[in-house]
């Protein structure tokens, strides 16, 4: 039997739902406003909450929106309402309720909505991807014993060179099963003590610190200064150089304790052979989960996927192979397939290319270009530096000083190639 939540305002409405669940055999928890259902699910985790609307601390809307921004929202929410409406029961549903239900409820109408809810509840606990799926690819097996190195020593961490989906890959690795996961991202308001005393023992994930305004950084201080109070590890991804978040404005006290221990993610591009593997691997556990048909990659999907040049990085391959499975006709997926999805870069890559470097400032764009032209060129002469440098035009020296402001790290294996 499952354990459930009821929040409402109207005792008589908690003790008339608690005795009928209770009959069902459901264990019941009661809160009469919001600041008591945020205290019982930041030391429980029920399986299903029934949540009003109308409350007069703070609405059951907002709760919901809280619960979803804070990474809490890991069980099936089923909305009440006395005063429903159509607009209501969307905007609950966007936001990630499961149900609606409407006041006064029937009991039968109750018992089938808990039952429907609770199926819905397996669908949400599918664990999110780490790098555990990649377990036999060794350039993803290194890079996750390096994270666990790392975190283990601190409670922040760094991504260097990482963004979106691959930063959130290693951000999902480190947390333990069920934990809060708590996205300063997703914030456009200040972040609450409160907030954080629900996320305790979770992650404080940051997507891109690029990304964050002013009131993005506030919520940044505000979280690192309680991180061991609330045991948080933060995990913060950043696809610029710190140098250049400083030139950006940034405070440089900030960034020196951001910078304190980082670890480099590995570039798709400098690792082509890793391709054709991680792709596969990838493929696996999404029809497992069951999110895309059961598929495999044929020799020449391979190749094509190993000979394409990853300007996305992390996010094109991630998506690409998703896309790859949805929209094949076939069990096996062809070159034809990827050729169709990837299509030809002189006709597909151009215009966004140019679009996003002539919307920016000219310093950003001029790094933006640099960077794009020296992850090719790596890619092209496989991290080899003396053919680097003769392409590029480039003293060595100097070489190197650049791949580092632009936070294009080749590592040992790529130094001895040369």
């Amino acid at each position: 039997m499952a354990q459930v939540l009821i929040v409402d305002d109207e005792m008589g409405i908690r003790e008339l739902l608690s005795e009928i669940l209770a009959d069902e055999g459901h264990s019941v928890w009661l809160a009469e406003n919001a600041a008591v259902a945020r205290k019982i699910r930041a030391e429980r985790r029920p399986d299903l909450v029934l949540l009003d609307i109308w409350m007069p601390d703070t609405d059951g809307i907002s709760l919901l929106k809280e619960w979803s921004a804070s990474g809490l929202l890991t069980m099936p929410v089923v909305m009440m309402s006395g005063h429903g409406t159509i607009d209501s029961a969307v905007e609950a549903t966007r936001i990630g309720a499961t149900d609606f239900l409407e006041k006064p409820i029937a009991l039968q109408k109750l018992l089938a909505t808990v039952k429907k809810a609770l199926k819905h509840e397996a669908v949400l606990q599918k664990p999110p991807l780490t790098l555990d799926v990649f377990a036999r690819s060794p350039l993803l097996k290194d890079l996750k014993r390096r994270l666990e190195q790392a975190a283990a020593k601190t409670s922040v961490l760094l991504l260097k060179s990482a963004s979106g989906s691959i930063a959130e890959i290693c951000a999902r690795t480190l947390q333990t099963h069920r934990a809060p996961w708590l996205d300063l991202s997703s914030l456009s308001a200040p972040l609450t003590q409160e907030m954080l005393q629900n996320a305790v023992g979770g992650i404080v994930f940051i997507a891109d610190l690029a990304q964050f305004g002013k009131l993005q950084q506030m919520n940044l201080v505000f979280a690192i200064e309680r991180l061991e109070r609330h045991n948080l590890q933060m995990v913060a991804a950043s696809t610029r150089p710190l140098t250049a978040l400083v030139e950006a404005g940034w405070d440089p006290l900030l960034i020196n304790r951001l910078g304190e221990v980082w670890v480099a993610l590995p570039q798709i591009s400098g690792h082509a052979d890793d391709v054709p593997e991680i792709a596969a691997l990838l493929l696996a556990h999404l029809a497992e989960r069951g999110d895309v048909p059961l598929r495999h990659f044929s020799s020449g999907a391979q190749n094509a996927l190993r000979l394409h040049r990853w300007h996305g990085e992390w996010a094109e391959l991630l998506t690409t192979v998703k896309s790859l499975a949805l929209s094949a006709l076939e069990e096996e997926i062809s070159a034809d397939d990827v050729a169709r999805i990837l299509q030809s870069e002189a006709g597909e890559v151009a215009t966004p290319l140019a679009a996003m470097f002539f919307d920016q400032p000219l310093r950003e764009a001029r790094e933006a270009f640099e960077r794009l032209y020296f992850e090719h060129h790596l890619s092209g002469e496989r991290g080899n530096m003396t053919r680097l440098a003769e392409k590029t035009g480039l003293e060595r020296t100097h070489l190197y000083r650049k791949l580092r402001q632009l936070g294009l790290h080749i590592g040992r294996r790529g130094e001895e190639r040369d």
